[in-house]
């Protein structure tokens, strides 16, 4: 062993935040055999779990929890969970917490995003976040007494709660203030269609619908009518969770997030970023990308450990991926479709599967797929090799898409 990699082995690595990202970078570390100090502090009590779950089978009562299926006291691998970080002083490589002072060697940042808040309606009762496994357990017993349900923010989050909530056999409206579901995340003609799953599953769907306030028991659009809501739960976005680094000099992005580069540092010496919280650049899209999905999180620490132990990774520029469960449907995406210059439609989109390609200069960019998994499983492999496509050949929904190949 070289002295270089005797030293980074003995430096003890502290993780801030115990979600996803954080979890995935202590792990990795042990499988890559450092064997330095590795604390992961989590700002909730209780043992890392993962989220996905709380939007399905914990919210409906399917499951108690979804804790990480992690032995971190055989890793080695030191929990202080409840323990709330204030801030960081790089100069000094120590962090600031509720209970003092935390000294590091290499810092990594993975405290994800958290959820905002529909204004005005903070404190008022009835209203809920679905973000956590307290928020989770908190809305169990209301989808269980069946409530009349506003669900404000037809996007991902929101479509999820929206399914969960009908299967329990509540009432459920959901309000938009865009024209459509997902105006945020897709293009208009390829997110239209799918306004329809929501009557098709017995929701209300009401766009150009802006909360004005709430009452209790009511929600008061700014068009003065008036949707009656035993609960109120809200989903209109995610932001990076870093206001506690505002003053300690690494650099934030227009968002909010952590400016990382193409190997997830960040702008102060031995810090890393990664997952929901980071922003990195990439170079098969020539964008920066903020990422807010679930496989970011989990490959994103790889990059990071490799650097932390000294070895030389490959610049991280993955292909996004995210999935969503949603009114009897299975909806994955690949990629990033914002440089497309040409769209092609796979199927009928008023059908039960279908898949939508983004072509920039003849190669697949992105995919969106509907009920269509092989179609994402080649896709995004395709994506990866930057293949060129004929998109004649792509547009017959059933050719494999391996085989659409220019």
């Amino acid at each position: 062993m070289s002295e270089q990699t005797e030293t980074r082995g003995t430096r003890r690595v502290v993780v801030v935040g115990a979600g996803m990202a954080g979890v995935q970078t202590a792990v990795v570390l042990r499988e890559k055999g450092f064997s330095g100090p590795v604390t992961l502090i989590g700002a909730e009590p209780h043992q890392p779990y993962d989220r996905p779950p709380l939007s399905k089978a914990v919210l409906l009562g399917k499951a108690e929890g979804s804790a990480f299926d992690v032995d971190f006291e055989a890793l080695g691998i030191e929990l202080q969970l409840g323990r709330e970080v204030l801030g960081v002083r790089p100069g000094d490589h120590e962090l600031d917490t509720a209970t003092g002072p935390v000294p590091y060697d290499v810092l990594v940042l993975a405290t994800g995003a958290e959820p905002i808040r529909l204004p005005g309606a903070e404190g008022v009762p009835g209203v809920h976040l679905l973000r956590t496994l307290d928020d989770a357990e908190r809305l169990r017993p209301v989808l269980a007494r069946q409530h009349d349900i506003v669900v404000v923010g037809a996007g991902w989050i929101g479509a999820e709660f929206a399914t969960a909530a009908r299967e329990a056999g509540c009432a459920v409206t959901v309000v938009e203030a865009a024209d459509r579901p997902l105006a945020g995340a897709l293009p208009a003609e390829v997110a239209a269609p799918m306004a329809a799953w929501y009557a098709n599953s017995g929701a209300v769907l009401r766009t150009h619908a802006r909360v004005e306030r709430v009452e209790d028991g009511t929600v008061v659009l700014d068009d003065g009518s008036r949707v009656s809501a035993g609960a109120v739960v809200v989903g209109i976005g995610a932001r990076p969770a870093t206001a506690w680094l505002k003053d300690s000099g690494i650099e934030l992005g227009t968002y909010g997030e952590v400016v990382a580069d193409d190997h997830l540092r960040t702008s102060a010496p031995d810090v890393h970023a990664v997952g929901d919280c980071a922003s990195f650049p990439s170079g098969r899209y020539g964008e920066r990308l903020l990422v807010h999905h679930w496989d970011n999180a989990l490959q994103g620490p790889r990059t990071v450990a490799a650097n932390i132990i000294g070895e030389s990774p490959e610049p991280y520029d993955p292909v996004p991926y995210f999935w969503s469960e949603q009114f009897g449907r299975f909806v994955q995406y690949a990629g990033h479709h914002a440089s497309a210059d040409t769209t092609v439609w796979r199927g009928d989109p008023t059908g039960a599967a279908w898949s939508v390609c983004w072509l920039r200069e003849g190669r697949l960019v992105a995919l969106l797929a509907v009920g269509r998994p092989r179609d994402l499983a080649q896709g995004r492999r395709l994506i990866e090799a930057g293949t060129a496509m004929d998109p004649e050949l792509l547009a017959d929904p059933s050719r494999p898409l391996k085989n659409a190949t220019a």
